[in-house]
């Protein structure tokens, strides 16, 4: 799907504009009568393309707009992987835009190509969490910014499972317990996704005993060196997710054909399965849909002795080092990462902030993650340490276990990924 939109212009220059476009097209805001000569026109690409978020973007980019009324931003946006691939041709092709969103993967091959303008020097720098500067800072500069913190959770059904005396599980044997509960009544209890609902899973229970002893660097470290291979700290959380499609826990066929926050979504929504694996910023959309069960958004109990939270530092924006126009485009991001922006934005989101002063999404759904985020019970799925596009590999393991290899076989794809990143072979 792709929206193009075009923020609102200053009264003055407005006269003529035309909204064109309906669902599945593109959206556009045309002004077709001259603008002043001294207007500057800088264009954003990103993959938000919901009409609720884009809702959000165009009241930040039409405030930043009432503030520089010398400068105009156009958005144009693009759904799941269609925007990376159309990011990588621009930047290919040296058509890039002005300023646009990028993940861990994409920031590592911009970064190489010296594709990416360093953003240090922006105000808003210094208001970000020590673990968000961790992850943007490296000894060549700043090139990202976040605007929001992403969780992964597991969406719990409370009406379907009081109806089957079952209650929400805090740790792995009290979820595999319910779970089997359900299957023996003929019932998948596990809604998952072609994408981050298993990664997400192996990520977070691989990582997590070195993120709880401060060891990550180190290990990330001899990953990124070729020293260790992704395969030892992965394998664990992929046998669980393997487990689980074994046991009936997850129906493999089905969940290869369900994108993520979006068909997974439509799915629970039918209040038929007890649990979903799948982004937390999606709660405010489930809550839209109304349905006809009360449900909350929990924590992976994939510990003995508790829970565990997957974060990303998201919707990362980025200038484009050959941009025309540098100076607005920076202008523009220090002002979309203003603390009340940024606020607006996790909120809509249903996400945490990055800032030091920020708050979580006061989103109700999502309030039984913020204990595990604030005790530390924390793995950030794609860390900024490691120098390998993990958030790809780990999706094409979860289409190959889904598709019915075995653990060990997609293990042995992931560790030559890593060979051959590292020029090992």
């Amino acid at each position: 799907m792709k929206r193009r939109m075009q923020a609102r212009f200053p009264a003055a220059a407005l006269a003529g504009v035309f909204l064109l476009g309906g669902c599945g097209e593109k959206n556009m805001l045309t002004n077709y009568e001259d603008l002043p000569e001294n207007m500057t026109s800088i264009t954003f690409f990103g993959n938000k393309y919901e009409p609720e978020n884009v809702t959000v973007i165009e009241e930040i980019i039409s405030g930043f707009m009432d503030e520089n009324p010398d400068i105009r931003v156009s958005y144009e946006s693009l759904k799941g992987s269609e925007y990376f691939e159309a990011l990588k041709k621009r930047m290919d092709a040296g058509k890039g835009d002005d300023v646009f969103m990028v993940n861990h993967d994409a920031v590592l091959e911009l970064k190489k190509e010296g594709k990416l303008a360093d953003l240090s020097a922006l105000d808003a720098v210094s208001g970000y969490t020590d673990i968000m500067r961790s992850q943007m800072e490296d000894e060549e500069g700043i090139f990202w910014l976040p605007t929001t913190v992403s969780a992964f959770g597991l969406y719990c059904n409370l009406t379907l499972l009081k109806d089957h005396e079952q209650e929400v599980p805090e740790n792995l044997e009290e979820w595999e317990q319910v779970c089997d509960a359900f299957v023996k009544e003929g019932i998948t209890p596990v809604i998952a996704n072609n994408d981050i609902s298993l990664k997400t899973l192996a990520i977070g229970e691989g990582f997590y005993s070195a993120y709880q002893d401060g060891s990550q660097a180190e290990v990330f470290g001899e990953l990124n060196q070729g020293k260790a291979m992704l395969s030892e700290y992965l394998s664990s959380g992929f046998s669980l997710a393997e487990t689980f499609l074994k046991k009936g826990y997850i129906d493999g066929a089905s969940a290869l054909e369900t994108n993520k926050t979006s068909d997974d979504l439509t799915e629970f929504v039918r209040g038929e399965a007890p649990f979903m694996l799948t982004g937390a910023w999606a709660a405010t959309r489930v809550k839209n849909r109304k349905p006809e069960f009360d449900f909350e958004v929990h924590s992976y109990p994939v510990l003995e002795d508790g829970s565990l939270l997957v974060i990303n530092a998201d919707t990362r924006l980025s200038v484009n080092a050959d941009s025309e126009h540098m100076a607005a485009a920076l202008k523009f991001v220090d002002y979309f990462t203003r603390p009340d922006n940024i606020q607006k934005f996790a909120d809509q989101q249903s996400s945490f902030s990055p800032l030091k002063e920020g708050s979580p999404s006061s989103v109700q759904e999502i309030q039984p993650l913020i204990s595990c985020y604030q005790s530390g019970r924390t793995v950030l799925g794609t860390d900024g340490m490691l120098e390998l596009p993990i958030w790809e590999w780990t999706k094409e393991v979860s289409v190959k276990l889904l598709s019915g290899e075995t653990l060990s076989e997609t293990m042995e794809w992931l560790d030559e990924q890593n060979r051959e990143e590292r020029g090992l072979q």
